[in-house]
C-alpha cells in the first residue's frame, strides 16, 4: 500500500505509515476537509518536498525505517539499546565527585580525540583555543558521527552517536569539576596541582576569571549530558519499536 500523505510504499495491513507515522484510519484527503477541488490538486508524488515543511523532512530523517530489513538487525538494535539504557542510567545516577563518567573504558575512547583537538586547534596559534581544542575535539567527533548516520538514513546509528555525545559531556564535566582541586591524574602521570599551567580547565577558567565557578560549570555539563543520553534512549526506542511493527506487519502478510 502507498501512504496517502507522504506517498511511501509499504506492506499492506499497516495501521500507520512507517515513514511519517500518519494513522490511515484517521487520515482524510484535503478535499474531505474543504480544500480545493480534486482536479486542481497535485497528486502526492508531485507535491514539492519543500512544501511539506522543514520539520516534516527532519522527522522523516530522524525516524526513517526500511521495509525488508532482516529481523536480526532489529533484535540486535534492541539488545544494544537495552545495554545503553542500563549503562546510561549508571552514568546518570553516579555523582560527579565519584568520577565514574571518566573512569570507564569510554574515557580511553575520548582521549585520542581530546589530544587531537589540542593539536588541530593549536595550529591557529592561539593558546586559549589550543587548550579548549581538547574539549572541542572529544565533542565534535560524536556530532560528526551523528550527522553522518542521519545523512546515510541510519537514524538508529545517530541515536547511538547522541548517547556517546551525552557521555562525552559527562566526561568533560569530571575534568571541569577538578579545575581548582587539581586531583585528577592527567597524561604524564601528574595531577594539575603538581604541575603549573597544565590542567586544561584550570587554564581556561583562570583566563576567564571563572575559576570559582568550576563546580557549577561541571554540573551544567553533567546535566546536559544526562539529558542527551535520555533523549538518545527515547529516540532509539521509537526507532526499534517502529521497525518491530514493520517487521511484524511484513511477516503477517506472508
Amino acid at each position: 500500500m502507498i501512504c496517502p500523505k507522504c506517498n511511501f510504499e509499504q506492506p499492506d495491513g499497516m495501521p500507520e505509515c512507517a515513514r511519517c507515522g500518519v494513522i490511515f484510519a484517521k487520515f482524510k484527503p484535503p478535499a474531505d476537509r474543504g480544500g480545493c477541488p480534486e482536479e486542481t490538486r497535485l497528486p502526492p508524488a508531485a507535491v514539492p518536498t519543500s512544501s511539506r515543511g522543514l520539520h516534516f523532512r527532519m522527522w522523516e530523517l530522524l525516524t526513517a525505517t526500511e521495509p525488508g530489513e532482516p529481523s536480526a538487525f532489529t533484535v540486535g538494535r534492541g539488545v544494544l539499546l537495552a545495554f545503553l539504557l542500563v549503562w546510561g542510567c549508571r552514568f546518570i545516577i553516579a555523582s560527579i565527585s565519584s568520577g565514574y563518567a571518566a573512569a570507564t573504558p569510554l574515557h580511553l575512547v575520548h582521549l585520542p580525540f581530546h589530544e587531537a583537538g589540542h593539536i588541530l586547534f593549536g595550529v591557529l596559534g592561539i593558546r586559549f583555543l589550543a587548550v579548549l581544542g581538547g574539549t572541542l575535539g572529544q565533542l565534535i567527533i560524536p556530532v560528526i558521527i551523528i550527522c553522518a548516520f542521519i545523512v546515510r538514513r541510519n537514524p538508529f546509528g545517530g541515536a547511538v552517536g547522541l548517547w556517546w555525545l551525552g557521555q562525552s559531556f559527562m566526561d568533560v564535566a569530571i575534568y571541569a569539576n577538578d579545575a581548582r582541586s587539581g586531583q585528577l591524574m592527567l597524561i604524564g602521570g601528574v595531577t594539575g596541582s603538581e604541575v603549573e599551567d597544565y590542567h586544561d580547565w584550570e587554564i581556561m577558567l583562570g583566563k576567564l576569571g571563572w575559576l570559582t565557578y568550576d563546580h557549577l560549570i561541571a554540573r551544567l555539563f553533567y546535566a546536559f549530558g544526562a539529558l542527551l543520553i535520555l533523549f538518545a534512549l527515547m529516540w532509539g526506542g521509537i526507532l526499534v519499536w517502529r521497525q518491530l511493527q514493520l517487521l511484524i506487519a511484513e511477516r503477517t502478510q506472508r
